[in-house]
């Protein structure tokens, strides 16, 4: 898989059709044919770029949602006011964009056979997250990590309301995180009362 063979944009574009392929119909109702037809090329046309239907399931994952990862940090508050616009928002926008995606990520990386290279992107999840809880981290004014612990708290209420649109465990979910945005207003306003 290390090798990437072929011309870069057309490898690209074979990995985002045969993502959406996978998602339409599932890991085990997709063939490396109805793949090699959604892309418009033979079987042997597809093999050349990735050497297997495996390394294609492996790389067009990661790199699929790599890209819903940044979707959604592309729509991140703008500033403190903008918080509850993207609680609002997201969740419902997760699920008509991208909850076809999730469910069959996680129906690839839950599967054995593919569970290394789930821990591998989620390493890589983990550095990104850090990444956008830093560049929020001046736009918020607030601190990195309390950032970052809301994103994952944020990501996995958005993720589950996508993949089973589970308005009660959203709803809790989004409570305690304006919860925890309250509380951590209120103690920055004794901080601030306390130094002046």
């Amino acid at each position: 898989m290390e090798d990437k063979k072929g011309v870069p944009e057309r490898r690209v574009a074979f990995l985002e059709t045969c993502f959406d392929t996978f998602c339409k119909n599932g890991l085990e109702n997709t063939s490396l044919q109805m793949l090699a037809e959604a892309c418009g090329v033979t079987n042997g046309a597809l093999l050349y770029y990735f050497g297997s239907k495996d390394n294609i399931i492996i790389e067009a994952t990661a790199h699929c949602m790599a890209k819903v990862e940044d979707d959604f940090m592309a729509r991140a508050p703008k500033d403190f006011t903008d918080i509850e616009r993207f609680l609002r928002e997201m969740p419902y926008i997760t699920a008509k964009l991208h909850g076809e995606k999730y469910r069959f990520m996680y129906q690839v990386y839950a599967s054995p056979q593919y569970r290394e290279h789930g821990k591998k992107f989620f390493k890589g999840v983990n550095v990104r997250y850090h990444q956008y809880a830093v560049l929020l981290s001046g736009k918020l004014g607030m601190p990195v990590d309390f950032i970052q612990g809301m994103i994952y708290i944020f990501v996995r209420a958005c993720v589950h309301y996508a993949l089973f649109e589970d308005e009660e465990y959203l709803k809790l979910q989004l409570d305690a995180i304006r919860t925890s945005l309250r509380l951590f207003v209120k103690e920055n306003k004794i901080i601030r009362e306390e130094n002046l």
